[in-house]
């Protein structure tokens, strides 16, 4: 079962290297340890962070971003939701069968709210009459808001973790890790009047405002499936980097953002295009993302660093090509009948415009510059716009991999890779682990058939190959010549088959033989001594897989 803290990965991986993006966030806040959930209040005044190994919940200022107040809990807390008038905070525990209710007028948990099983996360209906809490291995328990008393139990997937509710509440989604679906319950009945398939190991959900779509990260997949909430179908699945956790929709709907826990980085992805359009640096371990109610901000917990990170949102994305040509969401206030907007002293091109929003096109430019916009107020500026210069790419190691695709970190060396947003090994994306300016690691997924294909790399700089990959054929093996010997060893063997270019090793029976690779098809090895006579294995690993035929040790004749 997937554990939000300390950070778990699914499916087994390593950890990677640790390299931070070049692209960093703004201000960075200390918090309790192990932070995960954060929620901002309704009316944004401030920011409400579940400290899991402190069993404290901080409290955050928005105004100033610091720390103006420390809850303690009873347990390791999770994930925060709040009542839509903001009074009370909901909060769920790890390992612990309860539901915490803080009064956020005291700061003080004000109730202990006993449920089924250990509770994951919260959402509350629209209404504020009810909270929908997941729980345990298959259950989703309801808790009336007025009594603070579970009123009904549902039971959905295995597994449960993330669960959202519909702007109009009549719906809830819930993400079960096994065997990996969401659940849709009917509000009015809490029946489940659907389950829908979305890929492997779906963790947690964001809705949209206006209730179309619900994304959800589906971690064995490295992916965000989106789903059309009209007929609770997956109509898209976008990639993004390892271990997605918590996805946040921007308020005005134009982006969802996705922390993504091993290259600790927040993908941004344009939900008219369902495309990502930056990968921006975070703290270790990002795991939830909340906004403010005007967009202009967002909270990030960094899980494994114990701190929250604050990205001004304002900018969208805010590197680009220095050629131009990047379309750009400007989010303010009094943005209305603009009649300029500025990259530094060259104007770019306004595309869309509303009195909160706007969406442009980049011209050319070089080094940070800032945003301006002129109205009919005056001339403002919304943030800075950092123009990237064009990435190269210098080498990859190793350049060879099984068609399957493998968990092996692939590493690709060049310049200006910061912010690196995709990476392609011919059609097939690669999923990306760690990113700094002159390396990216990935690892390969599946390919359609073996062979070279090209590597690209998708930077806000522009996109650069020149490099290959080749995807080998699993191994087999179909004789081995000859097949038997002394068991002294020492016997030349030619072994034949398919996919043998990228053998790690031989094997007789378990012993390490001393081998040459002349092919893809053939290899020769030494057998190594054997204590007795007999058939035994010949096993051959490598990249393609561990294929065996056999040989047959024979005893010298003696007297």
């Amino acid at each position: 079962m997937f554990t939000l803290a300390p950070l778990s990965l699914l499916p087994a991986q390593a950890r990677g290297s640790g390299l931070r993006a070049a692209f960093v966030a703004g201000a960075v806040i200390s918090v309790g340890d192990t932070p995960q959930g954060i929620a901002v209040t309704p009316d944004g005044a401030r920011a409400y962070v579940a400290d899991r190994s402190s069993n404290t919940v901080s409290v955050i200022d928005t105004a100033t971003d610091t720390i103006t107040d420390t809850i303690p809990t009873n347990a390791g807390p999770t994930f925060v939701a709040f009542t839509p008038d903001g009074t009370r905070a909901y909060v769920t525990f790890a390992g612990a069968a309860l539901v915490s209710v803080i009064d956020t007028t005291t700061n003080s948990v004000i109730t202990d709210i006993v449920v089924s099983d250990p509770t994951t996360v919260v959402a509350i209906t629209p209404d504020g009459t009810r909270a929908y809490v997941t729980a345990g291995t298959s259950t989703v328990n309801v808790i009336d808001t007025a009594t603070n008393t579970v009123t009904d139990t549902i039971t959905v997937g295995g597994a449960p973790t993330g669960v959202v509710i519909t702007p109009d509440g009549t719906r809830a989604y819930v993400a079960n890790q096994i065997p990996g679906t969401v659940s849709v319950i009917d509000t009015a009945t809490n029946t489940v009047t659907d389950t829908i398939s979305v890929g492997s190991f779906p963790i947690l959900l964001a809705v949209t405002p206006d209730g179309t779509r619900v994304y959800v990260t589906v971690v064995g997949n490295s992916a965000l499936s989106v789903i059309d909430t009209a007929t609770n179908t997956v109509t898209a699945s976008v990639g993004v980097s390892a271990q997605p956790r918590v996805p946040a929709v921007s308020p005005d709907g134009s982006h969802v953002y996705v922390p993504n826990a091993e290259p600790d980085t927040v993908s941004v992805i344009d939900t008219a295009t369902n495309t990502v359009v930056e990968n921006i640096g975070v703290g270790d371990g990002p795991t939830d993302i909340a906004f403010l109610p005007d967009g202009t901000r967002a909270y990030v917990t960094n899980t494994l660093a114990g701190t929250v990170e604050v990205l001004a949102t304002t900018v969208i994305p805010d590197h680009g090509s220095t050629g131009g040509g990047t379309p750009v969401t400007l989010t303010g206030h009094h943005l209305a009948n603009a009649t300029a907007v500025h990259f530094g002293a060259t104007q770019a091109t306004i595309t869309a415009n509303t009195a909160t929003s706007m969406t442009v096109t980049t011209p050319a430019g070089s080094g940070a510059v800032p945003v301006t916009v002129t109205t009919a107020g005056g001339t403002g500026t919304l943030g800075t716009f950092y123009y990237t210069p064009t990435p190269a790419l210098t080498g990859i190691s190793p350049a060879t991999g099984p068609v399957a695709g493998s968990d092996q970190e692939i590493v690709i060396t060049g310049r200006n890779l910061a912010g690196t947003i995709n990476v392609f090994l011919g059609a097939t994306r690669a999923v990306i682990q760690t990113v700094s300016d002159t390396q990216i690691t990935v690892r390969a997924a599946g390919a359609p058939a073996p062979g070279g294909v090209a590597v690209t790399v998708i930077t806000p700089g522009g996109t650069t190959d020149g490099l290959s990959y080749t995807y080998l054929d699993a191994s087999t093996v179909t004789s081995v010549s000859p097949n038997t010997g002394p068991t002294t060893g020492g016997t030349e063997v030619t072994i034949t088959g398919t996919g043998l270019a990228g053998t790690d090793q031989v094997t007789f029976d378990g012993t390490p033989a001393p081998f040459t690779v002349i092919s893809d098809t053939t290899l020769t090895a030494a057998t190594p001594p054997s204590g007795t006579d007999g058939t035994v294995d010949v096993t051959i690993t490598g990249l393609g897989g561990s294929p065996a035929g056999t040989f047959t040790y024979v005893s010298e004749p003696d007297i």
